[in-house]
């Protein structure tokens, strides 16, 4: 059958697709143009996405043979799922493989935002660094303060072990509540989202983006956060209300935030840049290499077993 790969893989990865399929595939680092795909997914049977690409109506309805859209990536916001099953097209993820290389991202902002690590190297490097004093260049210790995790799944209860670490008080809030025991079991404590606002020197957001989560924090909810306090965002830019947290870190209504995702990523906003008190970095979460071929690996395995006619172990839709 035929397949067409919009990102680069592995080669190995790559090769094992080849032994089954005819394959066209996009062999650089940067984002296959959405007019290529468009030309491209004609006459394919499967096509292994990135997150990048938006795969919605237009293009399903220029592929009547397509029968399998495998994500390269946990997060399917960038598919039209709902269309794709209207269709009978299959749509699959990679859940898990990220896990622990997300919540390490997660715990480097919160140490490099609250100790100004960036801050201190930018310095260092510029040959600002001329002596040492007590009271300065101070930053705020994370050990032993609150943290607060909004969408405790599997990368939120990550975060919340490593916190451990630094002997913090862990709350937690989504949709539908743990049960007491797995809550003693993971040493958290649940609180409504205003409250947990309310209540955390760090504010670490992992949940996926839907029509719920878009701008879950925006104003109001970043008026209810400590002035001390700091926001983490590694799970999708515009769960968070770009404009808002600009403002409020501004007009000082939190310490500082640490960015992994943007609002209308790959765009980074000037206002935020230029800002001292914040972190950041160009959606590296996933971004290792252990991660990067265990996605692979899975997004292939979910492509073939399709193209196979048996359903792909991360299956998101029934068609």
């Amino acid at each position: 059958m035929k397949v067409l790969i919009t990102g680069r893989l592995p080669e190995d990865i790559l090769e094992d697709i080849k032994r089954e399929h005819e394959v066209e595939y996009n062999d650089r680092d940067l984002p296959m143009p959405r007019d290529l795909i468009l030309e491209k997914v004609v006459d394919k049977d499967g096509i292994l996405s990135m997150i990048t690409d938006r795969i919605d109506k237009e293009l399903m309805d220029r592929a009547p043979n397509l029968k399998i859209i495998a994500n390269f990536g946990v997060g399917f916001n960038n598919i039209d799922v709902e269309y794709a099953t209207k269709k009978g097209i299959m749509v699959t993820n990679t859940p898990g493989v990220l896990t622990d290389s997300t919540a390490d991202i997660a715990m480097a902002l919160m140490l490099s935002v609250c100790r100004r690590i960036i801050e201190g190297d930018r310095m260092t490097r510029e040959g600002r660094f001329r002596f040492w004093a007590p009271m300065h260049f101070l930053g705020r210790e994370m050990s032993g303060k609150t943290l607060g995790i909004v969408g405790l799944g599997r990368i939120g209860m990550a975060v919340s072990k490593r916190a451990k670490g630094f002997d913090m008080q862990i709350f937690y809030f989504k949709r539908k509540r743990l049960s007491k025991e797995e809550e003693a079991k993971l040493s958290v404590r649940y609180l409504p989202l205003d409250e947990l606002l309310r209540s955390s020197d760090f504010v670490s957001l992992h949940v996926p983006l839907t029509s719920e989560t878009y701008h879950l924090i925006g104003e109001r909810e970043l008026s209810l956060m400590k002035p001390t306090s700091y926001l983490i965002n590694t799970a999708r830019g515009p769960v968070v209300d770009e404009k808002a947290l600009i403002k409020a870190l501004k007009e000082g209504r939190i310490a500082g935030a640490g960015l992994d995702v943007y609002e209308n990523e790959p765009e980074v906003p000037d206002e935020l840049k230029e800002m001292h008190n914040v972190v950041l970095l160009p959606h590296i979460g996933s971004a290792t290499e252990e991660t990067c071929y265990r996605m692979a690996e899975m997004a292939a395995r979910n492509l073939l077993s399709a193209l196979r006619g048996e359903i792909p172990p991360n299956c998101l839709n029934k068609v």
